[in-house]
């Protein structure tokens, strides 16, 4: 079930809201007792819902993901019992990471390791590609960041309700964000509903359904018509005006699903981090990247990057870990040679700024070129993203420079970029650069504390989410890029 959907919008999440809601008031109210509350009735309320939220996608995986959960949380069990051996829970903790990242490899990466096999060693595979687990490369980072918090110490395991909510969580369940165990668990016990943040929840969902369906998807669309119509004849500026598109829809796609997340999180008590912060206002790829999925670089700092000794182990060592960490990045994203090299392009341009940032010419660039050239990486590298094989990445880019001649183009760049495409194009370009600006911010802020000025706010809100909603209903283009990870 995606979140832009009719179903989803006026029927599960209402459905939720009132039987979360009224457990919830069960467990709270004068005359519960303390039966009530030992049951935990509003937990087990949102963890039956999360789990018919996933059911709807594939009805067999709910029942897979049920035993993904039990043999987590008797791991962490086994974990909390180690910590009374010497180096126990560390050896067991390992054991258990290792296991759930060989089940991750297992499930998306078994046709690739054949794929290699066979071209560079000859060697044939007889292996059946195993059925995928919806979803299992989010619910993977859940359930290491699980583990490992349990045997740092920094959180305990709970019970299989704790362990169960936490995994199945609708608004992050699929495609995120990342939220960590030791972030997650403090909330279980002290997340309230309120009115305050109920009000800030719905603002944050018609956002992002504002970014998802008036933004996004009309950029997915007309690309979606360039890549068909590429083989009659696409011009230079349609193919450039491709590159810049997909750079917005990527964008655009993610923070507003990311919104939705956190706004029903929010409606339902919790609060997670901001997992996008204006990325296209970086003024280098390592900024870049403390700005976009901001989640995912917590998860690979905290467990892959720190572990492997941070900064503290020298120069040399600091950067082959950034190294490891952006390799592991791209291969997290995709079983294909375009995501590895879009994370190893990716991180050698973190190496490579990190090797320089101390030179006086460097720091002596202006901001201005610093983005400029930061933003032309980003949007190419993006195109790794885009293209599932390295020479349909090369066909485009043939196109891009011209080198790729047709006898006619019966679409040119004014087919795509009618009157309302290019307002939506100046759109999501202001709204992922200026927007961002401190100044814009504040101005923002000091006019929405004003009553006139919240009013406006809410207006404009309402009016973007209505509009969304008429696009969702007209438009039979919706995928979210992420649900493919």
């Amino acid at each position: 079930m995606g979140f832009t959907t009719v179903i989803f919008l006026f029927v599960y999440f209402p459905a939720a809201l009132l039987f979360y809601s009224a457990a919830a008031y069960l467990e709270s109210a004068p005359w519960s007792c303390a039966a009530m509350k030992k049951i935990r009735l509003r937990d087990r309320t949102l963890i039956g819902f999360s789990l018919c939220f996933y059911g709807w996608a594939c009805f067999d995986d709910m029942f897979r993901l049920c035993i993904y959960i039990i043999i987590v949380y008797a791991w962490a069990r086994l974990i909390s019992a180690g910590k009374n051996l010497p180096k126990g829970a560390a050896i067991l903790g390992a054991l258990g990471g290792g296991l759930l990242l060989a089940l991750l490899f297992y499930c998306k990466y078994t046709a690739f390791a054949a794929s290699i096999a066979k071209d560079w060693f000859h060697v044939t595979w007889s292996l059946t590609e195993p059925r995928s687990l919806l979803g299992i490369s989010f619910l993977t980072f859940s359930a290491v960041s699980y583990l490992a918090d349990i045997c740092r110490g920094e959180a305990q395991a709970g019970s299989l309700t704790d362990c169960a909510l936490y995994l199945t969580f609708f608004p992050k369940l699929v495609s995120g964000p990342i939220v960590l165990w030791k972030d997650f668990q403090p909330q279980i016990r002290t997340c309230r509903m309120s009115l305050d943040a109920a009000v800030k929840g719905v603002n944050r969902i018609m956002a992002g359904f504002a970014k998802k369906l008036i933004l996004a998807d009309m950029f997915g669309a007309c690309i979606l018509e360039m890549e068909r119509n590429a083989a009659v004849g696409t011009d230079v500026f349609s193919a450039w005006g491709g590159v810049i598109l997909y750079a917005l829809q990527i964008y655009y796609d993610f923070a507003g699903y990311s919104d939705i997340a956190m706004g029903t999180a929010s409606v339902l008590g919790f609060e997670f981090r901001e997992n996008f912060h204006f990325p296209y206002r970086s003024r280098s790829i390592s900024e870049f990247w403390r700005r976009w999925h901001i989640s995912l670089g917590n998860w690979f700092r905290e467990y892959v990057y720190i572990p492997l000794g941070g900064s503290r182990r020298g120069e040399r060592r600091t950067l082959l870990n950034l190294a490891v960490v952006f390799a592991l990045t791209g291969l997290w994203h995709g079983a294909s040679w375009t995501y590895i090299l879009w994370g190893a392009v990716n991180g050698g341009f973190v190496i490579l700024e990190r090797m320089l940032q101390k030179k006086r010419w460097y720091q002596a660039v202006p901001g201005a070129v610093k983005w400029l050239l930061t933003a032309c990486i980003t949007v190419m590298c993006w195109e790794l993203f885009r293209f599932s094989t390295l020479s349909e990445f090369m066909a485009w880019w043939e196109m891009m420079i011209g080198k790729r001649q047709f006898e006619e183009i019966q679409f040119t760049w004014r087919y795509y970029f009618d009157r309302q495409m290019m307002v939506l194009t100046v759109v999501g370009l202001l709204g992922a650069t200026l927007a961002g600006g401190a100044r814009v911010q504040e101005m923002y802020r000091q006019l929405s504390e004003k009553k006139a000025g919240y009013i406006v706010q809410e207006a404009v809100l309402l009016g973007l989410f209505v509009t969304a909603i008429l696009c969702m209903v007209n438009s039979s283009y919706h995928p979210f890029i992420y649900f493919q990870y």
